[in-house]
């Protein structure tokens, strides 16, 4: 039988990433969403890309959502005014990942595994996003920076066909997410990278459809 699941934030958690995926025992038949945020803060944004790639590479099912951070990376790329905010944020940690002292050395194929993300990924029962949906909009799917970077909790349903929701971006406690206030809206940012922070520091994976947490706290 092939199951769906998603993971949200790894900000270059990469071992923990890995981790993760040897706890659910991901399988070639099912389908793996990664909800963005690859990358920044953590030590070793590189590895989670690499990981990404060679899942693929075997055959792996892999989904990949754009986060923000992903976004800011491609904004500084093309306009090095936008450097200081993507370093603000964590892009420092990537440039040492990949050992290079420029974005335009980081090697090719890792700017087109950025290029290549998607905003939004709709299927059958659920919509998968990096930080969520603009429901002020008749049709939410216009709004792609709210896509990035809302933090908006208003939540209309209706207007994804009363599909279910699921996104990261927001950092939650643990009770938080496993304990939603709407089960047809599931936020699954553990806060990963943030280990620090009081009932922060897991990456979590959620498993389609019986909404089954698999949870492991960071390694790296």
């Amino acid at each position: 039988m092939s199951l769906i699941y998603a993971i949200g934030d790894i900000h270059g958690c990469a071992e923990t990433f890995r981790k993760l995926l040897d706890e659910i025992n991901l399988k070639r038949s099912d389908k793996l969403y990664l909800l963005g945020d690859y990358i920044d803060r953590g030590e070793d944004s590189k590895g989670v890309i690499d990981w990404i790639l060679n899942l693929r590479k075997r055959r792996f099912q892999i989904h990949t959502l754009r986060g923000n951070h992903e976004q800011m990376l491609m904004d500084a790329y093309r306009d090095e005014e936008k450097i200081p905010h993507w370093f603000k944020n964590g892009g420092e940690s990537t440039l040492r990942s990949f050992k290079v002292s420029s974005l335009k050395k980081i090697p090719v194929k890792y700017m087109e595994f950025f290029q290549r993300t998607k905003y939004f990924i709709s299927c059958k029962d659920y919509v998968f996003v990096h930080a969520g949906l603009n429901f002020l909009l008749n049709n939410p799917f216009l709004d792609k920076k709210a896509m990035l970077w809302t933090r908006e909790s208003y939540f209309e349903p209706a207007k994804i066909n009363y599909r279910t929701l699921i996104h990261g971006h927001t950092p939650l406690a643990l009770a938080e997410i496993l304990e939603p206030e709407d089960p047809r809206k599931i936020n699954i940012d553990g806060g990963c990278v943030h280990m620090h922070k009081p009932h922060l520091g897991n990456l979590i994976a959620l498993e389609l459809p019986l909404k089954k947490f698999t949870i492991v706290k960071n390694i790296d």
